[in-house]
């Protein structure tokens, strides 16, 4: 008959000294710690539960802020895209018909293209989960790497600009202060973001809503005030274009229509974060991610193609210090209000003043897909895994911290100079919107052979891929020599970082694996598992495991070789641990929890196989070291003779970079239970 474990055992020596009394579950943590942490709390929010029913309603974003947080950059690029476009025609402004149709068209054809990739893949990913898929992991990298860098320069152009804009109404003593704003801006919409992703769009929606009003308005209106002229220009273009195509053929004409519609491609970029940002929205999320990709299509070909007919109509010249768009708004209200109204002058201000602020709404695009393209990265291993990670506000905070700090490393390159920018800018977004269209044509050639309808898909992602390579090329031909070699030349070096990520990764893997064949088949003595029960004050190991497998074994025999006869019992303790890649609702959970507890049940299966007594726990969370020191200290109250022991992989030439890629769990949890005096022994498993 086994022992009763409520029953006290003979007494045994400890490894080690037993803490004071008091100390041990009482934190020592300092005043100035605890401080801290109270301020970060309040600044970001308070830690979310999991356990929270209505968790996914609240941090999930209905189509409408989704259109607030993913279209923002679209929109605001009209503050510089058409004028752009519309310079670059020159003395042939006749052309700024086929412009607007060309940039209204283009950007609906995209955006079918997407919701198109939306529906076959509705785990979300964008561009960078289709590359991978359809034509490989190369296409995925180069894709990935691409948006990685794009979605730095949306945060920084949209900050600049927003900082251009806005002390363009203050005094020129302002001017050397600038750069300095701008980053200031960048801290903040950071802030926002680690506070989480609905709370950050919520609050920037007021200003997304005078913009869109403010310019459909005005553009509304500056067509209706001069309908009687769209016929006349109609028919110059027609008289126009033929007297020149007679002069220097069609080819000259076309090439300065090209120059203009890629030189104000700029308009077309944010379609992209829509697809990746699925897993951000509200159920049910394909048809949310279909009508924000709706409304964020018709506002963005309305609004860019708007302001190049109105630049037309009202016959906009370039003005001294001022924007295209200064002028034409101030033509509008011209048109509208008598001469010096305050009524023409202040709609002017809200017009431009929402405009400026609009940019700076823009760059939360960057904070939304830059962080989720890293988590699908992460999860295929080209970046390390710690940026598929949670913060407890359930926020991907590695990715929101890397896109900040690269948003200020190109600030202060760059001084905050929005013409640099500007040729930095978009030409890393064509490239990923051809490779994504060139992938939904494989995927609709794959329908074709299945027999199933493919003539539709086909169409349309074939049309996306002509548009948008077209785009590609003439974006680089125009940009490159103007410094759009440095934006490809960066994106090559993110992606050979990359390629040394995933092999260090791969060759980890390896070892790994062998390690498993070794010893998760090892034969065991006994036919019978020990079915004794935990004794409460048996020398107890609580060993910290993952996954059954190799590296865990390693550990519970290393344990038993290196301490003999020391411990009687083993506890294993694991975390379920939430990340970007469970994070998608509730059935998810659930899975990770069985998941967890079948791994667990695994290793107490082959313990008592070995003739000792285990047990298991296990806990559910985003912070790994967290939420074992919580477990832990909760399993010392229970078994106080217990020592906690975890295993921590070892390389033979380890610096900075080797420990960043691999998570610090035991080193971490160690430093947390010697503050409530509690030893930890780690154990080292060598990776060759």
């Amino acid at each position: 008959m086994p022992d009763d474990p409520h029953q006290p055992d003979e007494p045994e020596p400890l490894p080690f000294p037993e803490p004071p009394p008091g100390e041990s579950g009482e934190s020592d943590e300092s005043g100035v710690l605890r401080f801290l942490r109270r301020a970060w709390e309040l600044i970001v929010g308070p830690a979310r539960r999991l356990t929270d029913p209505a968790l996914f309603h609240k941090v999930s974003l209905a189509a409408f802020l989704a259109w607030v947080g993913l279209g923002a950059d679209g929109l605001s690029s009209s503050a510089y895209g058409p004028e752009a476009a519309f310079l670059a025609l020159g003395e042939h402004a006749f052309l700024a018909i086929p412009l607007a149709l060309l940039v209204g068209f283009t950007v609906l054809i995209i955006s079918a293209s997407y919701i198109r990739i939306i529906e076959r893949f509705p785990a979300g990913g964008g561009g960078y989960v289709v590359a991978s898929k359809l034509l490989g992991p190369s296409a995925g990298l180069i894709s990935g790497s691409a948006l990685i860098i794009d979605y730095i320069l949306t945060i920084t152009i949209s900050l600049a600009a927003c900082s251009d804009s806005l002390f363009s109404l203050a005094s020129p003593n302002l001017q050397p202060y600038k750069l300095a704003f701008t980053i200031a801006l960048l801290m903040i919409l950071t802030i926002l973001n680690l506070r989480g992703v609905r709370e950050s769009v919520t609050i920037i929606s007021p200003i997304f809503l005078i913009f869109l009003l403010s310019h459909v308005g005005a553009i509304v209106g500056g067509i209706f005030l001069n309908a009687h002229r769209v016929p006349t220009e109609f028919h110059h273009l027609a008289v126009q274009s033929t007297a020149d195509i007679q002069v220097t053929g069609w080819l000259p004409l076309a090439m300065i229509l090209l120059r203009a519609f890629t030189l104000g491609g700029g308009t077309f970029t944010g379609i992209e974060a829509v697809s990746e940002g699925v897993p951000l929205l509200r159920e049910p999320k394909v048809e949310t991610a279909k009508k924000t990709m709706r409304y964020m299509a018709v506002s963005l070909a309305f609004v860019a193609s708007g302001i190049l007919m109105c630049y037309l109509l009202y016959q906009i010249q370039p003005v001294p210090g001022r924007t295209l768009n200064a002028v034409l708004w101030g033509a509008i209200a011209g048109q509208i209000f008598p001469p010096g109204s305050p009524l023409g002058e202040g709609l002017v201000a809200i017009i431009l003043v929402s405009a400026g602020t609009l940019l700076f709404v823009a760059a939360q695009t960057g904070f939304l897909g830059g962080p989720r393209v890293l988590v699908f990265m992460a999860l295929d291993r080209w970046v390390p895994s710690r940026f598929s990670n949670l913060s407890e506000r359930l926020v991907a905070s590695n990715g929101v911290y890397l896109m900040a700090t690269g948003a200020f490393a190109v600030l202060l390159a760059t001084r905050g100079n929005v013409h640099l920018l500007v040729v930095l800018y978009s030409i890393n977004v064509f490239l990923t919107f051809a490779l994504a269209q060139l992938g939904m044509v494989r995927d609709a050639n794959n329908l074709r052979r299945q027999g199933r309808p493919w003539t539709g898909p086909m169409a349309i992602s074939g049309l996306g891929f002509a548009v948008t390579g077209f785009l590609f090329i003439g974006t680089v031909m125009f940009k490159f020599m103007d410094g759009g070699w440095a934006t490809l030349l960066v994106t090559a070096v993110v992606a050979a970082i990359c390629v040394s990520v995933r092999r260090h990764y791969t060759a980890t893997a390896t070892s790994l694996r062998r390690l498993d064949e070794a010893l998760t088949t090892i034969p065991v003595t006994n036919t019978q598992p020990n079915t004794e029960p935990m004794k409460r004050n048996a020398q107890t190991a609580i060993l910290t495991v993952t996954s059954f497998g190799g590296l865990g074994i390693h550990t519970l025999l290393n344990l038993f070789r290196i301490f003999p006869n020391q411990y009687k019992q083993v506890m294993f303790v694991s975390i379920a641990a939430v990340d970007s890649g469970q994070f998608k609702g509730i059935e998810e959970f659930e899975h990770l929890r069985e998941n967890t507890e079948a791994e667990l049940k695994k290793y107490v299966e082959f313990t008592r196989r070995l003739g000792i007594p285990a047990d298991c726990r296990y806990a559910m969370g985003t912070d790994i070291v967290d939420e074992l020191e919580t477990l832990c200290l909760s399993i010392y109250e229970e078994y106080p003779r217990a020592v906690t022991v975890g295993g921590q992989l070892v390389f033979q030439k380890e610096d900075t970079v080797t420990r960043w890629l691999h998570n610090q769990t035991c080193p971490a949890l160690q430093r947390r239970l010697a503050f409530h005096g509690r030893p930890m022994v780690i154990l080292p498993v060598r990776v060759y």
